[in-house]
């Protein structure tokens, strides 16, 4: 298999399964020549502000890091959250957001 190929449905059912998480190991492999190359990349050094560069993910809300907080919810509750952040064009955590900004306010 040549290293950095796309999985196919039929390679991932055949992927070794380890006690609840499957391992991909062998279905993409890295070679020596790319492993030479990140060598002679990290040799040569970055640079600072290329390393400090947001990439992909999502975005910050401010400077401080967010916390993710785990809230258990009746199915009418989810009802209920759904409709509001459907009305307002919200995403459930911005509606959530919301309601608690107004109810420490």
């Amino acid at each position: 298999m040549r290293p950095f190929t796309a999985i196919r449905s039929s390679d991932l059912r055949r992927a070794v399964y380890h006690g609840g998480a499957f391992s991909l190991y062998d279905l993409l492999m890295v070679t020596e020549r790319q492993i030479q190359k990140w060598a002679a990349e990290a040799e040569a050094g970055y640079g600072v502000e290329e390393l400090k560069r947001r990439g992909r993910g999502r975005p910050g809300r401010g400077a401080e890091p967010m916390q993710v907080v785990a809230v258990r919810l009746t199915a009418e509750e989810i009802a209920a959250l759904d409709a509001v952040a459907e009305r307002e064009h919200l995403s459930r955590s911005e509606a959530i957001r919301r309601a608690l900004a107004g109810f420490a306010a």
